[in-house]
């Protein structure tokens, strides 16, 4: 049990290590929301309504950004570039590295939410969040079920070259409807519909209610339960699809 912690632990380092020496997957999986923060709430200054939305908002994108994305692109490089196969090859035990890959998620997720937080309390006029326990709780739901759909979404890409326009071609319009429907009281009912019964929306919703609003997590357990329930699937379907060997063209 120890060894196998120190391994984790190892791998986690290189894990951070990997991240930091890559320029794209630092820009766009962990700069990029922030560079919508910046610029949004400065288009967004004085407009307190406006900007008690916004920053519930890009902590969900942030959530997503940091474990649906990354973990989509990194399984098909790692897969794709024959390094997974070569992991399974050695005598590091699986458990470890996923355990380390994992953190590596979570630590990203962690340092998203914290400097949106900071961000909020200096400089959007959001105080600190009045439910604590209840923004840990969605961030963690939000993590497991978006990471677990990140690496289900990764057995259906054939290759690493078309990787950003099949996570785009999800992650965009997920991010478009969820903004639009959480911003707009408006919004038509179908795409309301659309919007709730997908992660992104009730995640917002859960992280407004423990950042902004003060309603706790009593009043978002229907929108917990629909993160948890797409977590459950996805979960089911990484380990039933996951391949450690690159696919055959």
């Amino acid at each position: 049990m120890a060894d196998a912690i120190q391994l984790s632990w190892r791998q986690y380092r290189l894990e951070r290590r990997m991240f930091w020496r890559n320029p794209s997957a630092a820009f766009f999986n962990f700069l990029l929301p922030l560079l919508f923060l910046a610029g949004a709430g400065a288009i967004l200054s004085g407009n307190q309504r406006d900007l008690d939305k916004l920053i519930p908002s890009i902590a969900g994108m942030s959530v997503m950004s940091t474990t649906f994305t990354a973990l989509a692109y990194n399984v098909v490089f790692l897969r794709e570039r024959g390094v997974l196969k070569r992991i399974r090859g050695t005598p590091l035990p699986t458990s470890s590295y996923f355990a380390g890959v994992a953190a590596n998620a979570v630590t990203n997720t962690a340092l998203q939410i914290a400097l949106v937080v900071l961000a909020g309390r200096a400089f959007f006029g959001i105080g600190w969040p009045p439910h604590w326990g209840a923004l840990i709780v969605f961030v963690l739901v939000g993590v497991v079920s978006l990471a677990a759909l990140g690496v289900a979404f990764a057995h259906v890409i054939p290759n690493f070259e078309s990787t950003a326009a099949y996570v785009n071609a999800v992650f965009l319009p997920v991010v478009f409807v969820s903004f639009f429907v959480f911003d707009s009281s408006s919004a038509p009912g179908f795409l309301r519909t659309i919007a709730e019964a997908l992660p992104l929306e009730p995640l917002i919703h859960g992280l407004s209610g423990a950042m902004v609003a003060g309603s706790g997590l009593s009043g978002h357990l229907d929108a917990l339960a629909v993160i948890a329930l797409w977590g459950a699937l996805g979960i089911y379907l990484a380990v039933r699809g996951f391949s450690w060997e690159q696919r055959r063209t």
